[in-house]
């Protein structure tokens, strides 16, 4: 049994957390020990794994002046408490998921001078988030810092052929030590929650079809173009949008659809704690994001048999939807593509047990093996 230390940003909400809890939780059940780190966090609502333990690295932080609205400096400030876990503790193996995390995971293996193997994992596509970013330290300071330790990585795992492509332009990695292994979706509860009942007067029968958008409201995602599509979709068919999330261009967005004259037909719904319920029944799944990693919930949505249509952005589902064979693929920014590309999946027959089973090939079962090989040195 060896003991395994995964680090994150925080717990228990966002998609990363989401996978690395999947991932500890298959980890645990081959029978070894799992340690999951944030600067702070709570156990998720359904409770932890057995032989899984969440631990605060710095629980105080968030007192600090400043620190509670500039949540990104929660990880590199928590720096040298990992440095004395991984003193402490000596794991076998660190693993970490998202672009502060890894930075933070090997700048802590470096100084702490242990013998942990440390493996990143690339959860986005860098090239891309970095092109637009108006941040100094997201367009200079972090690929810096990047092409500097990834390097020093154990291995270094990326969600999907597009990001490992892009690392390696970008950084100075031999193929060798970059591997692609998809994101470890699918679990037992994730399909159970599917069918949990729905409440909602716009999934009673005989309502219009209801298209869904389940992201955090921000320019990555591109809800403006989905919201110009719908409208000249709306303006044809009847038709609903129910977007799920939350973020900071919600202003925006409301005030975008009030203009274009769709805003009774278009609904902000915020988060939800169990979005699955909503892609069981809902007529499409719509992805309209300028750059991804590899996009959890169109595999979700998949899994819950549910049609798609999404943007070929970099990288990710061009991947999972088999260059078109699942779902539709449009250029990312084009509001006459996506709105010809919903309409014509509106009028495809569907089959759902074929699009459930794609979404199964993403299983958590599947993904943890490759990875536990990557944190043992077995591969």
């Amino acid at each position: 049994m060896a003991r395994i230390a995964i680090l994150v940003s925080s717990w228990p909400r966002g998609a990363i957390q989401r996978l690395m809890l999947n991932l500890a939780a298959e980890f645990a059940a081959a029978g070894h020990r799992v340690d999951l780190l944030a600067p702070r966090g709570q156990p998720p609502a359904e409770g932890l794994p057995h032989g899984v333990q969440l631990l605060e690295l710095a629980p105080r932080l968030a007192r600090l002046p400043g620190v509670r609205r500039h949540k990104r400096w929660f990880v590199p400030l928590a720096l040298p408490a990992l440095v004395a876990y991984l003193r402490r503790e000596r794991p076998v193996a660190l693993l970490s998921g998202g672009e502060w995390p890894n930075v933070v995971s090997l700048l802590g293996r470096r100084v702490a001078a242990g013998a942990t193997r440390v493996v990143v994992s690339e959860h986005i596509h860098v090239g891309a988030s970095t092109a637009g970013a108006a941040e100094r330290k997201r367009r200079y300071l972090l690929p810096r810092l990047m092409a500097r330790l990834y390097p020093r990585a154990d291995a270094v795992v990326a969600v999907s052929e597009g990001v490992r492509q892009d690392l390696l332009g970008r950084f100075p990695l031999p193929p060798a030590a970059v591997r692609t292994i998809y994101n470890p979706v699918i679990t037992p509860a994730l399909l159970a929650a599917r069918d949990a009942p729905l409440d909602d007067p716009w999934f009673v029968a005989g309502a219009p079809p209801v298209l869904i958008n389940v992201a955090q409201l921000r320019v990555q995602k591109d809800q403006v173009t989905l919201l110009r599509a719908f409208a000249r979709l709306r303006a044809r068919h009847p038709a609903r949008l129910l977007i799920l999330g939350e973020g900071n261009q919600r202003p925006a967005l409301e005030a975008l659809a009030r203009e274009l004259g769709i805003a009774a037909d278009v609904r902000l719904a915020g988060f939800v704690p169990n979005p699955l319920a909503y892609l069981r029944r809902a007529r499409l799944f719509v992805l309209s994001s300028a750059w991804e990693g590899l996009p959890t919930v169109l595999i979700e949505a998949l899994a819950c048999g549910c049609p798609v249509v999404s943007t070929d952005c970099p990288s990710g589902p061009a991947e999972i939807l088999d260059n078109g064979r699942w779902g539709g693929l449009v250029p990312v920014g084009d509001v006459d593509a996506l709105t010809a590309a919903i309409e014509t999946a509106l009028a495809a027959d569907v089959d759902r047990q074929a699009l459930e089973r794609r979404g199964l090939d993403f299983s958590a079962a599947a993904v943890a093996p490759p990875y536990l090989n990557l944190l043992l040195g077995r591969a």
